[in-house]
């Protein structure tokens, strides 16, 4: 299993709906998360809107394709691309970039 870390930055404006949407996903997104091997998978908030997101895969660049097969995936994607900071034209989950784990305890 892998652990993989990304982050992003939510617009400061938009940081109480961006809790209140993820305070309520839906389930079929949850399912199809789920179903493409995403496992432990959390998103922590600082103040400032920046994200960091933690995941537990056994191979990332795989979970990644096989949610941008999932139509719920795309709508999601679309929904969520405006709280985004610095996307550059592309989809919240076509610019994760892995941060490098640099200790684990276990």
């Amino acid at each position: 299993m892998r652990r993989v870390a990304f982050t992003l930055k939510v617009k400061p404006d938009l940081i109480d709906e961006y809790r209140r949407r993820h305070a309520d996903v839906w389930p079929e997104m949850l399912d199809a998360l789920r179903e493409t091997g995403w496992k432990n998978y959390s998103i922590f908030l600082q103040p400032d809107g920046t994200l960091l997101f933690y995941v537990e895969t056994p191979d990332f660049k795989a979970a990644l394709a096989g949610m941008a097969e999932k139509d719920v995936n795309r709508r999601w994607q679309e929904e969520m691309a405006p709280f985004f900071e610095n996307l550059c034209g592309e989809q919240a989950d076509q610019s994760f970039l892995p941060l490098e784990e640099v200790f684990h305890l276990d």
